[in-house]
């Protein structure tokens, strides 16, 4: 999933960048409103983490104004304010889900993963495609019911992959999607990533490179087309 985190203090932001990534996902990173609002103009999300007092302002506003341009986006809110006020206010003005600092970095990691199953496009919990069966409740994968030891980068391209089956995904959107935009991998990086994966994925091949268009997942006849 790609996150979007709003905090202005950047060892908490590093931290909690850092254990989203660790857990498969991609994470755009924000110090203030105006940057956030250019990341909500340029990319969807799969869910947002906002800190509410920010050096140029309340991102309750904020996201008040991007559910009005019908963003639906699910959001938490990751703050001091702990008065119940606050938290009423917090929900009224858009929010799925509320965490007080200081926090369990497991249950945020948590709320984050239950906030973006409920939010957003609807997809099946398990995609199957020949043999291949990918668990995205568990994020975990099969081949002919044979686990398949992906680390969580893996696990975020083959989900990418698989919920577009089919179609061709291009190299931008598997470097949004595995590494976001604050992130530089190296220039080969997603090469090296797909080979990875090409490999624990075995055969025969599901995996395949569309010539111009990026890479495609698909079943082995289909692949072969």
């Amino acid at each position: 999933m790609r996150v979007l985190l709003l905090e202005d203090q950047s060892d908490l932001r590093d931290a909690v960048a850092g254990r989203l990534r660790a857990h498969g996902h991609a994470v755009d990173e924000a110090g203030d409103l105006a940057e956030a609002e250019s990341f909500v103009q340029s990319y969807a999300y799969g869910a947002l983490v906002l800190d509410r007092t920010l050096p140029d302002g309340d991102a309750l506003a904020a996201l008040q104004r991007w559910r009005q341009r019908g963003i639906a986006t699910p959001a938490l809110f990751l703050t001091a304010r702990d008065a119940v006020a606050d938290r009423i206010e917090g929900f009224a003005g858009g929010a799925d889900d509320y965490l007080v600092k200081p926090f369990s970095m497991d249950e945020l990691v948590a709320r984050i993963g239950a906030i973006g199953r409920r939010g957003g496009m609807i997809v099946p919990s398990t995609i199957r495609i020949a043999d291949l069966e990918v668990d995205l409740g568990r994020r975990e994968a099969r081949r002919a019911g044979i686990a398949l030891p992906l680390r969580p980068k893996e696990f975020a391209l083959l989900q990418l992959l698989a919920e577009r089956a089919g179609q061709a995904v291009p190299r931008q959107d598997i470097l949004a999607a595995c590494w976001g935009e604050e992130q530089q991998p190296a220039s080969n990086a997603e090469e090296v990533l797909i080979a990875t994966l090409r490999r624990k994925l075995g055969d025969p091949p599901l995996l395949r490179t569309v010539r111009g268009s990026g890479y495609r997942l698909d079943a082995p006849d289909a692949a072969r087309a």
